[in-house]
């Protein structure tokens, strides 16, 4: 943790800091596995005991120093009371509000 420190206050380091995008993640056998079992996305990202290994998980295969919490650009919306539905094989949609 020490070296993702210094690079945030602008310290040189001997190492070159890079950022993964969470979903290049979602590769790894492990969360395939661990998808295959939960069909809901929603209700993935909302398990406490779930999210916190799908965290971990390129940190076990990857010598990194940090992880990104594992969640999705929707859950915005679904806090926000939106519908998101995801369906397999078609793109994330949500229901029409009706205007008042």
């Amino acid at each position: 943790m020490e070296i993702i420190k210094q690079v945030i206050i602008s310290k040189d380091t001997k190492v070159k800091p890079i950022w993964l995008m969470r979903q290049a993640g979602r590769y790894l056998p492990e969360f395939r596995e661990i998808r295959l079992k939960n069909k809901d996305f929603i209700k993935l990202c909302l398990n406490e005991k779930l999210v916190p290994e799908i965290t971990l998980q390129p940190l076990k295969r990857f010598d990194l120093n940090a992880a990104i919490i594992f969640s999705d650009i929707l859950m915005l919306p679904y806090g926000l009371g939106q519908s998101v539905k995801f369906k397999k094989r078609f793109r994330t949609y949500f229901r029409r509000y009706k205007r008042n």
